[in-house]
Parts: C-alpha cells; structure tokens; sequence
C-alpha cells in the first residue's frame, strides 16, 4: 500500500507535516521504535512510528531521520501524546532528507496503526505470495554461495524475463547474463550513462528504483548498498542492479522480488569487500615501510609475501604502479580516506575487464584523507582491448612488455558517471606514477603519485587526474605558484599590451602568442597572421616598447609564454 492511502484514512489520525511529493512511496511495514538508532532492524520500506523519547536535543533529529533515510524508511509518523507538537527541528531534517513526516493524533494508538497497515499489506499480496516465497527461497539457496550475482540474475531471466546487469559507479559490468553468451552486451557508452543517472538520481535522497530512457530503452536502476551510513561515505564505491525495464508500473510483489535480489547481492558484495582485508593490510604494510624509508630488502622481502596475494598462480615478479586518490566532501564531516580506498579498489579495473575478480589484485591502504592503490603490474603482454600505454622502467624490453595504468585512460573511463556522484559538494584527484620494477623506486613513485595527483587538484573540474607523463613540463609548475604573485606577474608583463589593444585594437596580444607559437620564426608567424613581414616586426617592436622586454633573448619569451599560461 502507499503512504497516501494511509493519509486519506481518517481513522488513523495522520495528519501530513511534510513530503507531500513522496506520497506514493511504498509501505511494506510497520515498525515503532524510540531507539537513538534504529538501523539494524530496518529493512526499507518501513512507516516508522516513535514518541520521540530519542530526542534529547534538537541535533538529534538529523541524525536520527539520516539513519532512516539511508534505510530507505518509507515514512515517519510522530506521535503527539508525550509532546505538544511536532518539534520544529525533527521537520526541518526530515525536508532535507525527503522523508515524508506525519503526526499522530494523540488519541491513536501506534497499535492500531500497526494493525490497520499489516492487514492491508497482507491482503494485497494473498493472491501472489506464494510465488513471491518460493522466488526468494530459490535465491536464497542458490545466490552469493552458490555463483554470485549471476546466478540470481539468470533467475531473474527464467522467471520474470528481465534482463539485468551489476554495475560498479563507473558503470563496468560485474555481473549479467549478457556477460555469458545468452544476450548482447550492454554497451559500454550506456553502462556508463546509466551509472551517472544512478548517482545523480541518489545524491537528490529519491528513493530508487530510478527509471531513465537512453538508446531507445528503458532502465530501472535500483541501488545496492548498505544501510545506516551517510550515503557520502559509499556513493562512490556502491554497485547498482540496471533491468532492462519500466518498473513504474510493476505490482509490489515484482518490486518486492527486485528488493530481494538487491539485498542477495550487496551481501555478495560485502563479502568481497571483507575478503580484501589481506590485500588492504599487505598494501599498508608496504606504504608503511616506503614512508619511513625502510631499507629497499626489507621492502623488497614484502613485496615477495604480497605478489602470490595479489597475482595468483602467475608466477612472475610483477612490475609496479601507484596511483593516489583524494575525496574531499564540502564541510569535512565525512573522513575522505576510506571514501577514496574503496572507490581505488572499484575503478582501478581495466574498463573492458568482467566480473569482479580483477579488482581483487588491487591493494589499496589509506592514510588520513588519502588513499593509495599499490598495483601489480605482469610482465606479460596486455590482452588487445586493455587501454593502457607502455609505462615500464628506462630498460627497452622490459618498457615493451609491461603495461600500466594511463591518467588519461583511467580519467575517461570514470570522469562522466562519478562527477554525477560528486554532486556539487565533492572532488576526486587521482595522480598516477610510472611502473617501477624494485622496491628502490617504490618512494620515488609514491612521490611521483602524491605530485601528479597535486597537479590534478591545480585544474578544475569534479574529477581530475595527472600522470607522471605530464611532470617533465615546467608548465606544471604554475598551480603552485601563489595567486598573488601570479596575478602581479601577469600585470606587470600584458597590462600595458591589453591596454594599448583596447584604445587602438592593435591586436598586440594576439601577435604575441602566435610569435611564440612560431618559435620567433617571422616567416611562419606573418604567414599564420596573414600579415606582411614588415608589419610584424612593427607590431613586435611594439610590443617590446610597451613592456621593456627583447623578444630575440630566450629568458624574456620564456617569461612572455608563463604570462600567457597564467592568465
């Protein structure tokens, strides 16, 4: 039944103090409580009734409805015997967080409300409950034990004809039936799309599931994700289940089902996410000993203990990479270490890998707000359809058979879907090293990460990354330089030549950039210009008066070009 149906019931007493644009969420329960936290025995979809005996200051009702909202709670109800009215605060948290508030008059029990929704709950799912049992019976013996996500996902094909997909928050497929033959693929473009529109449709607190139409079809995304923590501390790392259908108009028992299968599989995903505890403590070791500057044998003597970890049954001495990852949330209340190992651990996969097994060979610490992914690297070929460059050590054949992960690769695969997550309250830098081969250059490439990724929280945009590819330009270096002295040194050098263009449109500065672009070739810079070479050397002549400077000496066009990139 829905939240509205209980509204028009007079006899219950409800009486609406705000959400009335999620009226028809969906009730599948009942629970009274007056705990402080509530989460452990909520499941979604739940009116939750209280006397408000947890509120012992108004700071506590944010708290209290943000645990319900992470539950997926379809309502609260108030009651009204112990106070006189609905306290302010408990109204003004349950708007942010869309959580529809009604107060119960105090001449209404919770007991009648209880009975009254569990009666009608009851009865509009007599006619299928059998059915809807012996499915949830079904994916529950032969679910995460017994195959994963496919197996439920096959079911979900067999039973209901529903294609679907697990999805990581960069939109790479872990799980679908496409993914074993029996259908096309889910293409890469729209995977990415529908990844997007689930966080940006969960970063608004609606409900799920989220329909979206794109490539002629329609979706129905729903969350999986674990309930009772800020949805900030998981947006990024949380798997979503995309069906290739309109729910909107599907009965509770179908969405019921749906639910069910969302909850088999975020206990699948927990469990992967407590099996990479080893490969977390072996890569904070390992961090540990590079910050402290252990001795290279005693970091190299850990590296053999983490390489049959993280590379099963290869055999060889890997190559390594590392990458490091800065989440910051507006307002700071939400620690950004954690939030950044475990979207590392999600989106350090090759974006043409399947399933969830290659992640597990990416070993992620953190330490304060940063987190830092050591990634082993084989030194065997890349399959064709890795999209990776050659980023090996200075010895040429070593540098021809290990590949790595690129920024700029790694940027394109995760930029569009996570700025949806980001919102407008967070940030993501990541910053690649090179592949080194030793434990001797592990500290040069943590640093070598830490300054790439410095460089990339220097540009804008919600998610940035640098490698170390771009390091070996002095252009770099800019981002450091403070403001002010940046803003003095650009006035200083292209004032007078912005001025003189705006009272004579001499287009000084114009000429300028092209000079340098051409190297101080005035053949190729008249021509670029269309100009006579006579009216060139006017214009540079000019631009010389006005400024002090000499175009011909190498120091004053290195300074004309910094100018130009700083302003």
């Amino acid at each position: 039944m829905r939240l509205r149906a209980l509204l028009e019931t007079d006899a219950l007493g409800l009486r609406l103090l705000g959400g009335e644009d999620e009226l028809d969420r969906t009730v599948r329960g009942v629970m009274t409580t007056d705990l402080r936290d509530p989460s452990r025995y909520l499941s979604g979809g739940e009116l939750v009734l209280t006397g408000l005996a947890w509120r012992r200051e108004p700071e506590d009702s944010e708290r209290f409805v943000r645990i319900l909202a992470a539950a997926g709670v379809a309502g609260l109800a108030a009651g009204e015997a112990e106070m006189a009215s609905t306290p302010d605060d408990l109204v003004l948290a349950c708007a942010r967080h869309r959580m529809p508030l009604f107060s119960v008059d105090e001449d209404v029990s919770f007991a009648s409300i209880t009975e009254h929704v569990v009666r009608q709950v009851s009865g509009e799912r007599a006619g299928d409950l059998a059915a809807v049992v012996d499915r949830h019976r079904r994916l529950m013996t032969t679910g995460p034990a017994g195959g994963g996500p496919e197996v439920v996902l096959d079911l979900l094909g067999s039973d209901l004809d529903l294609r679907a997909w697990v999805l990581s928050p960069s939109g790479r497929p872990i799980a679908g039936s496409s993914l074993a033959g029996a259908g096309p693929a889910l293409p890469a473009a729209v995977s990415a799309t529908l990844a997007g529109e689930h966080l940006a449709a969960s970063r608004t607190g609606r409900r799920g599931p989220h329909r979206f139409t794109t490539a002629g079809a329609t979706y129905s995304l729903f969350p999986i994700r674990s309930s009772g923590r800020d949805l900030r501390e998981t947006v990024l790392s949380d798997w979503l289940l995309a069906v290739e259908a309109d729910a909107g108009d599907w009965p509770e028992e179908r969405l019921d089902l749906l639910h069910g299968v969302t909850q088999l599989i975020a206990v699948e995903r927990d469990r992967r996410e407590a099996a990479r505890t080893v490969r977390r403590r072996l890569a904070q070791e390992v961090l540990e000993l590079v910050q402290t500057g252990a001795a290279p044998a005693e970091i190299a003597a850990r590296l053999r203990v983490a390489a049959p970890v993280l590379l099963p049954g290869l055999g060889t001495a890997p190559h390594w990479q590392i990458v490091v990852a800065r989440v910051e949330w507006e307002g700071g209340d939400i620690p950004g270490g954690p939030v950044a190992q475990a979207l590392l651990e999600e989106v350090l996969v090759d974006p043409g890998a399947i399933g969830p097994d290659p992640s597990d060979r990416i070993a992620v610490a953190h330490t304060g707000d940063e987190a830092v992914a050591l990634v082993p690297l084989p030194s065997v070929p890349p399959a064709p359809s890795v999209p990776s460059v050659s980023a090996g050590p200075a010895d040429a054949e070593d540098a021809a058979a290990v590949t790595g992960l690129h920024a700029d690769a790694l940027l394109a695969a995760v930029r569009e879907p996570l700025s949806r997550g980001l919102a407008d309250d967070g940030r993501l830098t990541l910053g690649v090293s090179a592949a080194v081969h030793s434990a001797e250059g592990l500290r040069g490439a943590l640093e070598e990460a830490r300054h790439a990724r410095r460089v990339a929280a220097a540009r804008p945009g919600r998610v940035c990354a640098a490698g170390h590819q771009e390091l070996a330009s002095h252009v770099l270096l800019l981002p450091f330089v403070p403001d002010d002295v940046r803003r003095a040194f650009t006035a200083r050098l292209l004032d007078p030549l912005r001025d003189y263009d705006r009272r004579h449109r001499a287009e000084l500065i114009p000429t300028l950039e092209a000079f340098l672009d051409c190297d101080g070739s005035w053949t190729r810079c008249a021509t670029r210009l269309h100009l006579h070479v006579n009216t060139l050397r006017y214009r540079v002549g000019r631009i010389e008066q006005l400024t002090g400077r000499d175009l011909s000496r190498l120091e004053d066009k290195l300074d004309f070009f910094l100018a130009l990139r700083m302003s």
